[in-house]
């Protein structure tokens, strides 16, 4: 299996590029944030996925280990083949799509090509707790019950979330301030505080 392709950058293409490899090209597919940082004759290290199938070996490439990480968290979905990971990879970063899961924006992970509303709702459901081990926590915690308690901060955060929303901001954008300002201000912070704090950060 390839893990890891070191060479120059021969050709790139819409959604693939040829590496150059001791005289070896290697055509790999790639998400359009990496296909724009790749230089044509300049150096490139990529990691790759190597995937293979009964007619073929597809190789994709990845400047950052975050991307390859979550190309392989998004192919565990149903109806996610490398094709639509690929996709999603190319319309938002690793970050935004931890905090849209995280946030359940639905409207933000069906931007990208080949996500529906339905598929949109499957990648919030099935990959809620991959955002959380990204240190990120769910938007909601209602229905945790079975003895599970949800943090004071929690229910504050998703108010000050809403107040923001309320006020035209895009949840996605409010759900990364408020997260960012509630690590800032502490357990103890209140509403207010948050939501002004969250103001300031969105004016930055």
């Amino acid at each position: 299996m390839i893990a890891k392709l070191k060479g120059v950058v021969d050709s790139v293409d819409e959604g693939s590029a040829v590496i150059d490899v001791n005289g070896v090209g290697y055509l790999v597919s790639a998400s359009s944030r990496t296909l724009r940082d790749l230089v044509v004759g300049g150096p490139a290290t990529l990691l790759v996925e190597t995937i293979v199938r009964e007619d073929a070996i597809a190789l994709y490439g990845f400047l950052e280990t975050p991307e390859r990480d979550w190309f392989r968290i998004l192919t565990t979905v149903q109806g996610v083949g490398a094709r639509v990971a690929l996709s999603i990879l190319s319309t938002l970063s690793p970050d935004e799509i931890v905090r849209a899961i995280a946030a359940q924006d639905r409207a933000t992970l069906s931007r990208p090509a080949g996500v529906g509303p339905k598929l949109a709702a499957r990648l919030m459901t099935e990959l809620k707790d991959k955002a959380a081990a990204f240190g990120v926590a769910p938007a909601s915690q209602k229905g945790a019950g079975l003895g599970t308690a949800v943090p004071p901060t929690a229910s504050i955060n998703e108010d000050a979330v809403s107040a923001l929303v309320n006020l035209g901001y895009r949840r996605i954008e409010a759900f990364g301030a408020v997260a960012r300002v509630s690590q800032r201000l502490g357990e103890d912070a209140a509403l207010d505080a948050v939501i002004r704090a969250g103001l300031q950060e969105l004016a930055r």
